[in-house]
């Protein structure tokens, strides 16, 4: 058996574990005892061989000690030698150090000297050069070799800037300019025949030319210039052939003057906007065309060449673009087209003043827009290779024409919105005869109503036109235009408000606004004597009507409330829409300039897609930018008004409609409690009389029963509002609280009247006490019947006018406070002639 002695220099040794796995591991035919006497024998032997071993090395370790005492001696005597040996040598540095600072410093003086030597040479090299340049120029031009005619040149200005400023070479410098000049004007006729004949060739050394004499401007401006003459012939195709249909139409009507009018129809001129998207066709196919000739002839410029060439285009014809714009903006009106003024003429006041901006003008606008903005996206993807910085301002030369228009987009639309809501029927209640009261009234009411739903969706319109003529860049005059329109109507509605006042039989002076709304006496009396004529089912009509106002303002509420909440939305998605930081250029609105990536290859296909209309104007104007950014950011918080001043006024509105529903609604009962202090059935004394009578009247009065009578009808008359509200997407609940609330409100108002014509009431004799406690548990029966508490000023009322006179004092001196109201209760003994002292 072998022993593994590995297990024994184990950290975690354990005898008796190694002893069992050892017992384990004996064939099963061997006894354990003689397995364990033979483990242990070969134990011992190799204990035995372990120590021989150790001592056997341990003898050998002693005889080496000397001789490693005496090795580690003679290094430390080698160390120390070799220190000092070192020490002398970092003197002899430190001495050789200070002597080639010196050396240096004289090396760099005189290879100073050298360079400017050197410097001197090479100048005086250029200066002779110079001169000899300057003397066989003429011979090189003469012999008509413009390319060695550029090299001479652009030898010359080289040796000019070397030589710098010399007074004697500013003559020179003089003749170079000249010279320049010179070999830009024999280019250019050569420059032209090769443009206008596609010579690729040949372009290409012109144009290394020019580029060797520093005029590459003047290849940009050589091929606009061949390039746009065949294009403003494009443009001008229009106009000759408007004239040409107009003399075809001025013969044929010469000669055929019975001809019908399809004849006469089909000689006329096409219209700019049917003419326009062919032109911009063409347009496009003759620049894709240039696009892949300079890919070729100039592929290192045809990227800015292009996009220059379609610059200057638009800049051309960009005041007969304006023009025509406007005309067709006439064409679509007939009262402007018989004038021929559009848009821009009637802003400037070129117009009679009846004649306003319409609807028809801006979408006609909108329309020719969007047949730029096709042209436009086109030219994005025909030059998605040139710079971003190209690209926008070629995308903002296309669109230049629309700039006075989206200008004046805020008093455009503040115009068009005006005149549209001008044309609304918002007449007015006409005061009729008894009888035909409610019907007007109805009538009226209903002309509100639906105006709400007509201006909101004019509202909206007018978001969509700016949406889509400005891409929401003239969003902060949009809303500005949108507040005062908003202001306008409701300032109409208000003025409808004052004449239902008259029609419901309601003066000014029970709304406790006489003065302001200019009603004098004679006129509310007037309008008492008439409510005195309407009858019943008039009467029912009228306060019909007259909760019928509030649908228009709980209508005009909420649909503003909509409207705004969508414009709110519409804002957001124009923050977003307008962020030019995704498309590799940003709008800093802390800056006054804007940051672009002039990286082509670092700018995402989507990127370039966001150069939309807006963001592509508002590059170059960072202070509108700046405005409307700040606008768009208010928009994300919840708070934000976006329509501020007309919020204020629909909640203004909403108030004045609450106020002149309650007064209608109060009308009848202050008519009749308008002389219950005056009643001299309170002073009458009793009549004497052989029998027993009684000194009162055991029945309320009529004045009483009739306000309590038209209290108690008043949840019917509420009741068909109530259904309204809860059909129209409304909660039964939502209607019983609405119903409830006005009731509680009428009957508050009810109450509080009658108890100031209490307090009016000079004397009262026992017999007008008594009357007047019958009185008043009527009311109070009635108000119960509501389901209203009784006030407790009522209540004191009561107690004190159904107690006798002679037990009054006693009555209230006697309450505590928890009974009695107790200035009413004092106001009674003086009524009653009692003398609390």
């Amino acid at each position: 058996m072998m022993l593994d002695l590995g297990p024994f220099s184990e950290e975690k040794f354990d005898p008796k574990k190694w002893i069992n796995s050892a017992c384990h591991a004996r064939h099963p035919e061997d006894s354990l005892d003689k397995h364990l006497v033979d483990m242990e024998m070969k134990l011992q032997m190799v204990s035995e061989e372990i120590a021989a071993s150790l001592e056997e090395q341990s003898s050998a370790a002693l005889l080496r000690v000397p001789r490693a005492t005496r090795d580690v001696i003679r290094l430390r005597d080698d160390a120390s030698s070799l220190r000092g040996s070192i020490s002398g040598i970092l003197q002899k540095l430190k001495k050789a150090e200070g002597s080639s600072a010196e050396s240096i410093a004289a090396l760099a003086k005189v290879d100073t000297v050298k360079q400017r030597m050197e410097a001197a040479y090479e100048t005086l090299q250029d200066a002779a050069g110079l001169t000899q340049l300057s003397s066989t120029v003429e011979d090189v031009f003469a012999s008509g070799d413009l390319p060695r005619a550029a090299e001479t040149l652009a030898n010359m200005r080289h040796c000019l800037s070397a030589v710098g400023e010399v007074a004697e070479f500013a003559n020179v410098r003089k003749q170079l300019e000249v010279l320049e000049d010179r070999l830009d004007s024999m280019v250019q006729p050569r420059l032209t025949d090769a443009l206008s004949n596609r010579r690729v060739d040949v372009a290409q050394d012109l144009r290394g030319i020019l580029i060797r004499i520093g005029r590459f401007k003047s290849l940009e401006h050589h091929y606009t210039k061949v390039h746009l003459k065949p294009i403003k012939k494009l443009w001008e195709e229009f106009e000759t052939r408007q004239k040409a249909n107009k003399l075809a139409s001025d013969k044929s009507e010469m000669e055929r003057p019975s001809s019908n009018p399809e004849f006469q129809s089909s000689l006329r001129a096409a219209s700019f906007s049917t003419w326009l998207p062919a032109f911009y066709d063409e347009l496009l196919l003759y620049l894709e065309q240039e696009w892949k000739w300079c890919t070729v002839a100039f592929p290192d410029d045809y990227k800015s060449l292009v996009p220059k060439l379609l610059i200057e285009t638009m800049a051309a014809i960009g005041g007969s673009f304006v023009s025509r714009i406007n005309l067709v903006t006439a064409d679509v009106v007939p009262e402007t087209k018989a004038l021929a003024k559009g848009i821009l003429d009637i802003l400037s006041g070129d117009m009679p003043k009846n004649i306003e901006i319409q609807t028809k003008h801006l979408d006609a606008l909108i329309e020719l827009h969007n047949m730029t903005g096709t042209f436009a996206r086109n030219i994005q993807h025909l030059f998605s290779e040139s710079d971003l910085r190209s690209l926008m301002d070629t995308l903002k030369a296309v669109y230049l024409p629309y700039e006075s228009f989206k200008q004046k987009y805020g008093q455009i639309e503040r115009a068009i919105l005006s005149s549209e809501i001008s044309g609304v029927d918002l007449r007015g209640a006409v005061a009729r005869g008894v009888g035909a009261q409610g019907i007007e009234l109805s009538e009226t009411v209903r002309r509100m109503e639906e105006s709400i739903p007509q201006i909101i969706l004019l509202l909206e319109a007018a978001v969509e036109r700016c949406i889509s003529f400005t891409g929401g860049s003239e969003a902060d005059e949009l809303i500005l235009a949108l507040d005062d329109i908003m202001l306008q109507y409701i300032a109409a509605l208000q003025e409808t408000l004052k004449s239902l006042r008259a029609v419901c039989g309601v003066n000014f002076a029970d709304a406790g606004s006489k003065k302001e709304m200019g009603l004098d006496k004679r006129e509310g009396t007037q309008s008492a004597r008439r409510a005195d004529l309407i009858s019943n089912e008039e009467e029912w009509s009228i306060i019909q009507g007259a909760l019928q106002i509030l649908t228009v303002a709980d209508c005009l509420t909420s649909r503003s409330s909509v409207f705004e909440a969508s414009l709110r939305a519409t804002l957001a998605r124009l923050s977003t829409s307008l962020s030019l930081s995704v498309f590799g250029s940003s709008l800093d609105p802390n800056q006054s300039h804007v940051v672009c990536n002039d990286g082509n290859e670092e700018l995402s296909s989507a990127g370039r897609a966001a150069l939309d209309v807006a963001a592509v104007r508002l590059i170059d104007v960072p202070e509108k930018a700046r405005k409307l950014f700040n606008l768009l950011e208010q928009s994300k918080d919840p708070r934000f008004h976006a329509l501020p001043h007309a919020s204020q006024r629909v909640a203004a509105f909403a108030d004045t409609v609450n106020e002149l529903v309650y007064d209608v609604l109060i009308s009848k009962v202050r008519q009749r409690l308008s002389d219950v202090s005056r009643f001299p059935v309170w002073s009458s004394v009793e009549q004497q009389s052989a029998f027993p009578l009684p000194t009162f009247s055991t029945y309320p009065q009529a004045y009483v029963t009739s306000v309590g009578e038209y209290l108690l009808t008043l949840p019917q008359q509420l009741e068909p509002l109530a259904e309204g509200i809860a059909g129209n997407d409304g909660s039964n609940d939502e209607a019983q609280f609405f119903a409830t609330e006005w009731m509680f409100k009428v009957a508050e108002g009810a109450t509080a009247l009658f108890m100031e014509q209490l307090r009016g009431i000079q004397y009262l004799t026992d017999r007008g006490a008594q009357q007047l406690s019958v009185d008043i548990d009527y009311l109070s029966n009635v108000l119960s019947a509501l389901s209203m508490p009784i006030p407790p000023v009522l209540s004191t009322f009561q107690t004190c006018f159904s107690t006798p006179r002679d037990q009054l004092r006693d009555l209230v001196k006697s309450d505590s406070g928890d009974q009695l109201d107790a200035l009413t209760a004092n106001l009674v003994c003086k009524m009653r002639r009692v003398s609390l002292d």
